[in-house]
């Protein structure tokens, strides 16, 4: 009995050792490949451009439910997946190369070909991204190939294998398909190069493209934005009501929502960045540096931005104070002429850094409204992760139409031309933001004391403003709530209602007025194609 338990045992070591060869060539794979980014550019990294190119295939379903379900964590997860998958699959090579080697080890080189074709297939493509994927699959390849030889190779001198393939004095093991015993010592030799060398590799890598990013938080740090030329109008007493758990007036920058598809934040060194402006109906094309933008004349304005993906009473708003050069005053700068004036461009395409396209209605940017060039957050310039140097903020259009961050280049053409990156996606091209109102306290299945609670949170209708919030309760009349007075028309509104609340189960409702007349619709959509809409309620339990 004690022979059979040990010689299961012993069927069952190698396969797990099989295992972890795949492991620490994928590892080799992984640290060759971000060692070569750092040669190449960051954007090139293997788990970048993976993840990158999964995002891309993911059909909007799925992240839709990411984004509601995981949160701004979703990319984290993704990256997590990403490492899972590539462990798994070089786990089922490793295995496969205790009795073919040679296709096991080809198995990683199509697994590079495929780092390849995603390298390729990324929107802001360079010919040197095919690197990292290239020698890191080389690389892989050739430690899986060198562990596996060390499982089916008996080491020099030892005695053939005792029956049933136990271990003999000399410490070799019979091999799954019964050949010679693994050479033991050669591979744990050759395991701990390969982890120490990867290791070392992927840390190396992962420094020197931190440091390729020190220069951009350098030049972040040298910014002095200037004080505005035009600025924004006071912010008048009691916009913000102080009420606990109710969204600030202005939202700080570290809490200001982040929604995007950049696995690894753009680090863009201001000194070195410019945006073109060319295209149809372009008279005069434009190249503009930081130096040149932060030349012209600043304005500055709250705005209140909005994601496409912020579902019915969602977290995905914030309003902040944003310094910039109008985007109108470029445009015209180069001869761009608005469609209802003779211009033959109606789309405004915007790329950023990293490759996102985000296509903008001409004649929107061109009426009038406050649509910036920003460069300053919060009377800061930009944070990494909200677009520096450069992105765009548009009033009155959720984000993914207006809001392009690591801004690079404007073109002008027409959305019969051009689908930008969402609108390939199933979003409509045109997505001006719908009135939406949210109760912020009590939250939901809250319990609340009897007698008066104060009911309150935000509404916007950016451009057009909020001109009544209203709440009831369990589907009886509609009671007007009191509005905090706002500066403009761009930003959202804190609100109140006192709550005459009596004991038991109840369920609040909100519903707001825009600055045209217009009723928020209890109609509820999703967020597909063009922003969520209908009334958010909570229940609340009272005491």
């Amino acid at each position: 009995m004690r022979g059979v338990k040990a010689n299961t045992a012993q069927r069952l070591r190698l396969p797990a050792l099989g295992a972890l060869s795949g492991l620490l060539a994928a590892g080799a794979a992984l640290g060759a490949a971000e060692l070569v980014s750092a040669a190449v550019r960051p954007e090139s990294a293997p788990l970048t451009v993976i993840g990158g190119s999964v995002i891309d295939a993911t059909p909007q379903a799925v992240k839709e439910w990411a984004v509601q379900t995981l949160g701004q964590d979703n990319k984290t997860w993704l990256r997590r997946g990403v490492l899972v998958f590539v462990a798994l699959f070089a786990m089922g090579l490793g295995v496969l190369g205790l009795r073919h080697r040679r296709i096991a080890s080809a198995g990683v080189l199509v697994f590079g070909v495929v780092g390849v074709l995603a390298a390729l297939g990324r929107p802001a493509a360079e010919t040197g991204d095919v690197l990292p994927p290239v020698v890191g699959a080389v690389v892989g390849a050739g430690v899986l190939y060198l562990l596996a030889g060390r499982l089916t190779a008996a080491p020099a001198g030892s005695p053939p294998p005792t029956d049933g393939g136990l271990p003999d004095g000399g410490g070799s093991v019979v091999a799954p398909g019964g050949g010679p015993g693994f050479d033991r010592r050669g591979f744990v030799i050759a395991a701990s190069v390969a982890a120490a060398a990867s290791a070392g590799a992927g840390a190396l890598g992962r420094r020197l493209n931190r440091s390729s990013g020190a220069e951009a938080a350098a030049s972040r740090t040298a910014v002095s934005l200037p004080a505005p030329d035009v600025a924004a109008p006071a912010q008048p007493a009691g916009a913000d009501l102080g009420i606990g758990d109710v969204a600030p007036f202005r939202t700080p920058n570290d809490a200001f929502y982040r929604i995007d598809t950049a696995l690894r934040v753009p680090r863009v060194d201001a000194t070195r960045w410019s945006l073109r402006v060319h295209g149809a109906g372009v008279r005069t094309p434009l190249t503009l540096t930081f130096e040149d933008l932060l030349e012209r004349e600043l304005v500055e304005r709250d705005i209140t931005l909005t994601c496409v993906s912020n579902q019915v009473g969602g977290p995905y708003v914030g309003n902040a104070r944003w310094i910039g050069v109008r985007l109108a005053d470029v445009l015209r700068d180069a001869g761009v002429r608005a469609p209802s004036a003779g211009g033959p461009a109606d789309q405004l395409v915007a790329r950023s850094v990293e490759g996102m396209t985000i296509g903008t209605p001409v004649e929107t940017v061109l009426d009038g409204r406050d649509a910036l060039l920003a460069v300053g957050m919060n009377g800061e310039p930009l944070p990494f992760d909200h677009g520096f140097p450069v992105r765009m903020v548009v009033p009155g259009l959720y984000g993914y139409v207006s809001a392009c961050k690591w801004l690079r280049e404007l073109e002008l053409t027409t959305f019969a031309d051009y689908d930008a990156y969402w609108v390939k996606r199933d979003w409509a091209a045109k997505a001006p933001i719908k009135t939406q109102s949210r109760i912020d306290t009590p939250r939901p299945l809250a319990s609340v004391p009897a007698g008066t609670v104060p009911v309150a949170g935000v509404a916007w209708a950016q451009t057009r403003g909020v001109a009544r919030v209203e709440v009831r309760v369990d589907e009886g009349p509609w009671q007007r709530a009191e509005l905090a007075p706002v500066a403009t028309d761009d930003t959202w509104r804190q609100w109140v209602w006192q709550w005459p609340a009596t004991a038991g189960r109840h369920r609040l409702e909100v519903r707001a007025t825009d600055g045209d007349g217009r009723v928020q619709t209890a109609r509820r959509t999703g967020t597909v194609p063009d922003g969520a809409s209908g009334h958010h309620s909570v229940v609340v339990t009272v005491d």
